[in-house]
């Protein structure tokens, strides 16, 4: 459903998020660790992680990665994959058309209207800081 990358920065943005709501940062390394993702591949998702105002980072002996805590409440798993993705998956076609709307509909669009429109919200109701406490509490994993 999402690409490679913004699984990843999903993945990232709890595992930070997680460590931000215990005031603590965290370096490349741990991120790429506890995620499962190569390290080369995750820095630069989280340059664009950090350029979107999504992760911060700090330079220094106590430097690294965060997410401020009064921002782990706000951000959504939406603002995650519009960042990472973009808006595509809400607005491309699902067959891969060049125009595909409710005047020139492909054979599969009226059915994938409601199912991106349901997305969305949920995407959009998720914050990072619930996914982070799930994380956590170990009701959920960033890997097998």
């Amino acid at each position: 459903m999402f690409s490679k990358s913004c699984e990843y920065g999903i993945r990232a943005s709890i595992y930070v998020a997680k460590h931000s709501l215990k005031k603590r940062r965290v370096s490349l390394k741990q991120v790429a660790l506890h995620t499962d993702s190569p390290p080369a591949f995750m820095a630069k998702i989280l340059q664009k992680l950090i350029k979107t105002d999504i992760l911060f980072s700090q330079k220094g002996p106590t430097g690294g990665f965060f997410v401020p805590v009064e921002n782990v409440e706000k951000i959504s798993l939406l603002n995650i994959v519009l960042a990472m993705d973009g808006d595509g998956i809400f607005e491309n076609c699902t067959l891969g058309l060049r125009r595909c709307d409710d005047q020139k509909p492909c054979p599969l669009h009226f059915n994938f209207v409601k199912i991106r429109d349901d997305m969305r919200e949920t995407l959009e109701q998720t914050t990072l800081k619930s996914l982070a406490e799930d994380v956590s509490d170990g009701v959920t994993f960033l890997k097998r």
